[in-house]
C-alpha cells in the first residue's frame, strides 16, 4: 500500500467528536443519555430562512455559485457588519465559506508558511491548533486564568510574540468558557498588536449576538479601526440563527487576504450551496426577533445550569458573559472515587466516569488546553439539562 500524507500525524479526531461517538454508541445501545457535548443550538431554523431556500430552488438557483459568494449574500454581510459593529466593507472585502471553520482554515492557509507561529489564547476550540498543524504551524498557546475571568492578559500576550509569530486568533465570546472582552479589554490588546506590525489577527466572532445581562460586544476591528489591514473577522448564520446545518460562513478583512482565501476555497470546495446562500440573506436581511428569543432562553439555561453546579460539592461554575457553554472547575473532585469505583485523578477521568455510570456526556477540559475542568454545552431543551444536573449531582455525591 503507497504511503499516506505525513501531515495526516498532525492531525487527530476532535475530542468533542469522540465523546459524541460514544454517546451515541451508548444510546444505540439501550441507554437514555443526556448529550452536553455539541455546541449545537436545539432550535429549528428561520421559517423565513427555509422558504428562501425553497423558493431560490424551485427559482433554478441550483447552479455552481460564485466561489466567493452571491452578491446578494455579500450585501447583506455587507450590511450586517455595518448595523451590527459599524464597519464598512467593500465587496471584495468579503467572502462567503462552507460555514464559519472554512473560512478559518482559509484564512490559515493564506497567511501562514511551514515554521510561523500562532498564539492562541488558552482555553481554546480544539480545531483552531489542529487547523494551525495542518498548516504546517505551531500553535503557541497562552494561558487565560480563572481569576482573570479567562480573558487574554495583555502582558502574557506581549511575552509570547516572537519573530515566529504570524498570526493572533482571538475567539469572543469564547469556546469553551463564555468569556467575552469589553471594549477596554480589547484596546489593551490593540496596544499590544501595534507594536508587532508583521502579525495578522483573526477575530473569530461566532458568538458574537450571544452575550447576556447587558453585556455590549464590540470586536477589535472596531475598537481598533487603524489595525484593520491586519485583521479578518469571521462570523457565520450557524450560532445567531440556529442554521449549523446550512454551512455557510464568512468573512470579512483587507482585500489581498480576501482574495488569497477565496483563491485557497476554489481548491477545495468552490462555493457555498446557491440555495443554503439564499436562505442566509433571508436570515440576515430578515426581522431579528429570533436572535433576541434564543439569547433569552439561553441565558436563563445559562443561569440553571451554573447555580445547580455550584451547589454540587468539589465544583465550582465562573457565569460566561455569553456563547452557550459552562466551564466548572472540578478541583474538589479529583483524587475521589466514584460509586461504581472508578478513580477520577483528572478531568477526563470525570468525563468518562460521568458518561459510563450517570450517562451524561460532556467534554473534558483538557481537550481544551485547561484542567481540571469540564466543557458543558447548554444549547439544548430544559427538561434534559435539569436532568443532566440531577444526575450529575447525584454522581459528585457519591463520590468518596
Amino acid at each position: 500500500m503507497p504511503a499516506l500524507a505525513t501531515r495526516l500525524s498532525r492531525t487527530r479526531t476532535a475530542a468533542t467528536v469522540s465523546q459524541t461517538i460514544k454517546a451515541r454508541a451508548l444510546t444505540e445501545a439501550g441507554h437514555d443519555v443526556i448529550q452536553l457535548t455539541i455546541g449545537e443550538p436545539d432550535f429549528h431554523s428561520p421559517r423565513h430562512a427555509i422558504d428562501a431556500a425553497y423558493e431560490a430552488a424551485l427559482a433554478g438557483d441550483t447552479k455552481y455559485p460564485p466561489q466567493d459568494g452571491s452578491k446578494a449574500l455579500k450585501l447583506a454581510v455587507q450590511a450586517k457588519f455595518k448595523r451590527d459593529r459599524g464597519l464598512d466593507y467593500a465587496l471584495d472585502e468579503i467572502t462567503v465559506s462552507n460555514g464559519g471553520k472554512q473560512a478559518l482554515y482559509n484564512a490559515m492557509m493564506a497567511t501562514l508558511d511551514d515554521g510561523d507561529e500562532v498564539v492562541i489564547p488558552a482555553p481554546y476550540w480544539g480545531a483552531y491548533g489542529l487547523m494551525v498543524q495542518v498548516a504546517g504551524a505551531t500553535p503557541v498557546y497562552v494561558t487565560c486564568p480563572q481569576n482573570n475571568g479567562f480573558k487574554l492578559r495583555p502582558e502574557d500576550l506581549d511575552a509570547a510574540i516572537t519573530p515566529k509569530t504570524k498570526l493572533l486568533l482571538l475567539n469572543l465570546p469564547n469556546n469553551p468558557t463564555g468569556a467575552a472582552c469589553t471594549r477596554e479589554e480589547l484596546a489593551a490588546i490593540a496596544d499590544v498588536m501595534r507594536k508587532h506590525p508583521n502579525v495578522w489577527i483573526i477575530s473569530d466572532d461566532m458568538y458574537e449576538h450571544l452575550v447576556y445581562d447587558g453585556f455590549e460586544y464590540t470586536t477589535i476591528a472596531q475598537v481598533a479601526p487603524d489595525l484593520r489591514e491586519r485583521i479578518v473577522t469571521i462570523s457565520g448564520v450557524s450560532k445567531s440563527y440556529a442554521m449549523t446545518g446550512w454551512r455557510v460562513g464568512f468573512a470579512a478583512g483587507p482585500k489581498e487576504l480576501i482574495r488569497g482565501m477565496t483563491l485557497m476555497q476554489g481548491h477545495a470546495t468552490a462555493g457555498v450551496s446557491a440555495p443554503g446562500q439564499a436562505a442566509a440573506v433571508a436570515a440576515l436581511n430578515g426581522p431579528q426577533e429570533i436572535v433576541t428569543e434564543m439569547r433569552d432562553i439561553y441565558r436563563r439555561r445559562r443561569d440553571m445550569v451554573v447555580d445547580a453546579l455550584n451547589l454540587m460539592p468539589g465544583i465550582s461554575c465562573h457565569r460566561p458573559e455569553g456563547a452557550f457553554y459552562v466551564f466548572p472547575n472540578i478541583a474538589g473532585t479529583i483524587g475521589r472515587t466514584t460509586a461504581g469505583g472508578k478513580l477520577i485523578e483528572t478531568d477526563q477521568d470525570f468525563a468518562a466516569a460521568l458518561l459510563d455510570e450517570a450517562h451524561v456526556a460532556l467534554v473534558h477540559g483538557a481537550a481544551f488546553g485547561m484542567s481540571p475542568y469540564l466543557r458543558i454545552s447548554y444549547a439544548t431543551d430544559d427538561d434534559s439539562l435539569a436532568r443532566a444536573m440531577t444526575r450529575m449531582a447525584e454522581f459528585v455525591a457519591g463520590l468518596h
